[in-house]
């Protein structure tokens, strides 16, 4: 049993090699990026396939300010871990700590697909971290190449720079804001950034450790001071940031790492999905892996697998992307207000036709920040209006985009790549027009790939809508509350959809509708 004691806290659950499940601290309607609480602790202890033989920490800094106090082994470090006695319930057992760092490695080296990778390169890219690592002997020797620190962190501060409402002093670049840099970056013209606009980009990526906090004051004098998230110098200068950062990690690949190794992406900047793309697209490595729980949601997993490889297990973990905590059914929907029936895919796929916002409920919630059919809210994505009321529904701004989810054997006929992407984890260019609601400005979606082995009743879904409409493609945007992590009980979804005029809730294979 593992735990990260940071934001995008988790527990996870490690059996013979097999990943039992990995709780986080945001999901079930906790704060967004949250740290573990109590009741996800006692959940924790309820799924357990039996005592742990050995308890895990990940390694965070405590908030003490001026004592360098620390979790564990702290953020930073390659050390191996460290063991100490403990008690578990009076059982005893051992307890290993190793850093937050290691953490990373050792959770994208066991997810990757061919693992036990005897030689690999792996990027970290987070907050703190921006380095490269050759990976070598399943991990017994594993060399770091160090690019640039903060990479996460000097990305976000742009968005808060331009943000009238991020404070000039004291404030910390928001873990939400670079997702929605991200979104911005696609509005960028085409033409080319001011030299002043170029200079405060190069200012913040030659910057030293000041981003936390980041210090806007200092920034007073520029251009993209406050100049608000809808200005086209805000969008240049966020595209030109994403290809500079880019930039400077290939060219530190190309001339410091070896060529042709399987490239394994992990840390925050790995839910970034033009850098994704970019990476994929770049020639020097012979594959690329990115998990879906790569930002912090991941670390108790990695951390776990660094203690398993400790004790002598190869750094090999089998895992599924719906390794949460199942539905909870709570209390059941009022029967004077709401009457159930059986799942129709038919009857269901008409409705999203005709322009129904379905809550989609299947089975345990997936790891990592992305909803992927079991958390989802569901839509047709053939009008442009589409989008506009998802945003609504879920107090968005307009400016982000929702994002597809597409029958696998359908992507090359309305995305440019056929490229297979079950966590949604890069950008593909439409190929059509007929798909406004999830066409960002740009021409580009970040994709969902659905094959019926993996996810047999979306897929079924998905078949539906395209035999009513022509298109195996919908609408797949989270089910959760503003800030909140998903939605996992019934109170709080049935609380959510009386709230926001959803009419078409399914769980599982019932189909609840408001009463007339």
């Amino acid at each position: 049993m593992s735990m990260n004691p940071g934001h995008d806290g988790a527990i996870a659950f490690v059996d013979d090699g097999r990943l039992i499940y990995s709780l986080e601290g945001e999901k079930d309607s906790f704060d967004r990026y949250g740290t573990i609480s109590a009741s996800l602790v006692l959940q924790a202890m309820d799924m357990a396939t039996g005592q742990p033989d050995a308890l895990a920490i990940g390694g965070w800094p405590k908030p003490l300010p001026g004592y360098g106090s620390q979790h564990g082994a702290g953020y930073f470090g390659l050390d191996a871990g460290v063991i100490s006695e403990g008690k578990f319930f009076g059982k005893q057992l051992p307890v290993f700590t190793s850093s937050h760092e290691r953490s990373h490695l050792f959770m994208v080296a066991a997810m990757a697909p061919a693992a036990p990778l005897r030689d690999c390169v792996i990027l970290v890219w987070e907050g703190e971290i921006g380095t490269f690592y050759h990976w070598q002997n399943y991990g017994a020797k594993i060399t770091p190449f160090h690019v640039l620190t903060e990479p996460g962190a000097r990305y976000a501060a742009l968005f808060g720079l331009a943000d009238p409402t991020f404070w000039d002093s004291g404030d910390v670049p928001r873990l939400q804001d670079a997702g929605k840099l991200m979104a911005l970056t696609a509005y960028a013209d085409g033409t080319e950034p001011s030299a002043a606009e170029k200079a405060v980009v190069e200012a913040l990526l030659n910057a030293g450790r000041n981003f936390e906090p980041f210090e806007k004051i200092s920034f007073k004098d520029t251009v993209l001071y406050n100049c608000g998230l809808d200005s086209p110098l805000l969008h240049r200068a966020a595209r030109y940031l994403t290809s500079r950062l880019f930039g400077i990690f290939r060219s530190a690949a190309e001339t410091r790492l070896p060529r042709g190794l399987p490239l394994l992406i992990s840390g925050g900047c790995g839910l970034n999905c033009e850098w994704n793309r970019s990476w994929r697209e770049c020639g020097l490595f012979s594959d690329v892996f990115i998990p879906p729980c790569a930002n912090d949601s991941g670390s108790a997993i990695g951390t776990a697998m660094d203690a398993a490889t400790h004790f002598g297990e190869p750094c090999r973990l089998e895992w599924n992307v719906y390794a949460g905590a199942e539905f909870q059914h709570d209390r059941e929907p009022d029967p004077a207000r709401w009457s159930v029936q059986p799942l129709d895919f038919g009857r269901l796929a008409a409705r999203l036709h005709d322009g129904a916002v379905v809550a989609w409920v299947q089975g345990r919630y997936e790891i990592g920040p992305r909803a992927l059919g079991h958390r989802s809210l569901l839509a047709s994505p053939l009008t442009a209006g589409t989008k506009d009321l998802l945003n609504k529904i879920k107090h968005r701004e307009g400016y982000r985009p929702i994002a597809p989810c597409c029958l696998a054997e359908d992507l090359g006929r309305w995305f440019d790549d056929p490229f297979e992407d079950p966590y949604m984890l890069h950008f593909n260019r439409v190929r059509t027009d007929a798909l406004p609601a999830i066409t960002h400005v740009d021409g580009t979606a970040r994709v969902q790939s659905v094959r019926s082995r993996q996810e047999p009743a979306l897929h079924r879904l998905l078949a539906a809508f395209r035999d009513a409409s022509g298109y195996g493609v919908l609408c797949n945007t989270s089910l959760n509350f503003p800030g909140y992590g998903f939605i996992n009980r019934m109170s709080e979804l049935i609380g959510y959809c009386e709230t926001q005029g959803i009419s078409n809730v399914i769980v599982g294979d019932s189909w609840y509708q408001p009463l007339r």
